[in-house]
């Protein structure tokens, strides 16, 4: 069962303006005025005669585009919009009407965003999403180095477009403290090693502790602005004064050390996932710490496949077949394995590694210790897991997977590993069942999956869902006709309900439907929202006529927000019960057959073809 084979339903085109009158201002001051209007009209100060409203609430219906104009080329084009729902009709008020971002130059769509930006208390829900569209796709089309010079431009301008009396400089600088806070508040400590942003924070708390004595206003933003920070020292307004103001600034600025610490301090608690191979085709995953010894890695393997350690050795196979045995104490997940294609567990002799297919009781016995496992606490472990990676993951990761950036591994690590999880829960499913050399515990496997992918459906963890029910409608596996005929009835209509859901007609359309019923918190199918990410990329441009097509990366922005929403809340603190102390180094470590070839010749071996 392929999950992306419902996708050729969906079809996404480029945006299209909608048909008006285009009214195009090619004076800095006619861009003033608007942005005057709008913000008289948010406060109902418009005052006008009911008469003159109607005949101008006629022609502002008429026109639908606006397009800005810098030396006889367009930078900016903005579409008039209702601001609520159902629209309004002629003779609403101009409050009922604004004006949103169709595409622009990079600086424009900040400069229109800074100037639809206000400070009141509670923003509107418009702006918001604006400035939330802009902070997760900013890197579409500009760097962290450009957003950062660009805000400084703002922050430090003389004046606004020589409007002074528009909009005060204090105003201003405030607007760009606060896309700074909600910037750093997004992305957490995404971005923290970023140099650029490094560099950034420490100019911009230099410029507001010079701008607090002419611009009292700013002490609130400053104090906000060392607690984002994390600030060691407080400040009074008196310490900035002009002839305190220039003396140890930079010991003025200090920032903890979990704020922004070099990568290599990180990467030693960091956890990550490691296939350690028993044969060329079959691997144990192990979710494990990047500071985690090579005995440490081994005995957990040791006790997946039941093995005595003493008996085993940790080996680094190069590509060219060179062997080169861990000692207990080695980092087993180095820089020194780079150049090393996989871990191997091998005998202590180093000749052969392990066999898991041998037709021996003790294979069997480990083939079929999920039968003890209660079935309910088995997906309760598997939802504990998948949480813990899906909690991980950065918005911004599906944007840079999507588009493929530079740098692309390094930023979509925690996506990367989620994916790789339910790949892995398939082909576990159809290891499970394959290594069943027995017809009746074989059809008891069968019946435990189906029961545990409903479970994992009732507690909203569809990740896992659909990777079990996948893997249960693997070629290997459900060829087993002998097995699938002993299924009692009742077990087949729970699965025909269950594959239902993954039915991909109509752009799966039983998924969708399901899911937003589902409260939260839930964990999605991650490959379908990355598909539908994808689809709107390659359906419509990222640039037209040279501008940045705001409306596209709106699109991608309320997609990938969906993501908050399903994890609106946290998971409760439940837990599987305690007589299965075994149940979560199992499902951490799932032992896997990833060569297709080789589980066709084990579901041939158990149930040959008549």
């Amino acid at each position: 069962m392929s999950w992306d084979c419902g996708f050729k339903y969906l079809f996404a085109f480029p945006p299209t303006l909608k048909a008006g009158v285009m009214c195009k201002l090619h004076e800095r001051e006619d861009i003033g005025r608007l942005e005057l209007v709008q913000k008289l009209a948010r406060e109902n100060l418009l005052q006008t005669d009911k008469k003159e409203q109607e005949k101008t609430d006629q022609l502002d219906d008429e026109v639908t585009t606006i397009q800005v104009k810098e030396l006889d080329q367009d930078v900016l084009v903005l579409r008039k919009v209702s601001s609520h729902s159902p629209a309004p009709t002629s003779g609403s008020a101009e409050s009922d009407w604004r004006y949103v971002v169709v595409s622009g130059t990079p600086e424009k769509i900040l400069e229109h965003l800074l100037n639809d930006l206000h400070l009141e208390e509670v923003q509107d829900k418009e702006t918001e999403t604006l400035l939330d569209d802009f902070l997760l796709t900013y890197t579409v089309f500009m760097t962290t180095d450009d957003l950062c010079q660009a805000l400084l431009r703002h922050y430090c301008a003389k004046n606004h477009q020589g409007k002074e009396e528009i909009i005060d400089v204090s105003c201003r600088k405030r607007k760009v403290l606060h896309l700074v806070s909600q910037w750093t508040s997004l992305y957490k400590d995404w971005l923290h090693e970023d140099e650029h942003l490094k560099q950034f924070l420490k100019t911009i708390y230099r410029n507001v502790l010079d701008d607090v004595y002419e611009y009292p206003v700013l002490e609130k933003d400053l104090k906000e602005f060392q607690k984002l920070l994390g600030m060691h020292r407080r400040h009074t307004v008196d310490e900035y004064s002009p002839h305190r103001k220039h003396k140890a600034i930079l010991h003025q600025f200090s920032l903890k050390e979990n704020w922004l610490q070099n990568r290599g301090t990180v990467n030693e608690t960091e956890e990550v996932f490691c296939r350690v191979y028993i044969t060329e085709h079959s691997y144990v995953s192990v979710k494990t710490k990047v500071s985690t010894s090579a005995q440490e890695i081994l005995k957990i393997v040791a006790e997946k496949l039941q093995h005595s350690q003493e008996d085993l050795a940790l080996v680094a196979l190069s590509f060219s077949g060179e062997k080169h045995e861990l000692q207990p104490n080695d980092l087993a997940i180095s820089k020194s394995l780079e150049s090393s294609a996989r871990m191997f567990v091998f005998r202590k002799n180093l000749t052969d590694t392990l066999n898991p297919f041998a037709e021996n009781e003790e294979a069997q016995q480990r083939s079929v210790r999920i039968l003890g496992i209660n079935t309910w606490d088995l997906a309760l472990e598997l939802t504990n897991f998948d949480w813990s990676l899906f909690n991980l993951v950065h918005e911004q990761e599906l944007i840079y997977f999507t588009f493929s950036r530079k740098g692309n591994g390094e930023n979509t690590v925690n996506l990367s590993l989620l994916l790789q999880r339910c790949n892995e829960v398939q082909l576990w499913v159809a290891t499970e069942i394959l290594l069943c050399n027995q017809l009746c515990k074989r059809v008891q496997l069968v019946k435990k999956f189906i029961k545990i992918a409903s479970h994992c459906k009732a507690q909203r963890n569809l990740n896992s869902f659909f990777a079990i029910v996948m893997g249960l409608n693997t070629a290997s596996v459900s060829r087993l006709s002998q097995t699938w005929e002993r299924i009692p009835g009742k077990f087949k209509k729970l699965f025909a309900e269950l594959e239902s859901l993954t039915d991909p007609s109509l752009n799966h359309k039983a998924y969708r439907d399901a899911f937003k019923k589902m409260k939260s918190p839930k964990i999605p199918f991650m490959p379908l929202l990355l598909k539908d990410v994808t689809f709107i990329h390659e359906g419509n441009k990222t640039f037209l006529d040279n501008l940045v097509n705001f409306e596209k990366l709106h699109m991608i922005a309320d997609t990938v927000r969906s993501l908050r929403h399903c994890r609106h809340n946290q998971y409760g603190n439940e837990v599987p019960q305690k007589e299965h102390q075994e149940l979560k180094p199992y499902v951490h470590h799932l032992h896997i057959i990833d060569n297709q070839q080789m589980l066709f010749e084990l579901s041939h071996r158990i149930e040959p073809r008549v």
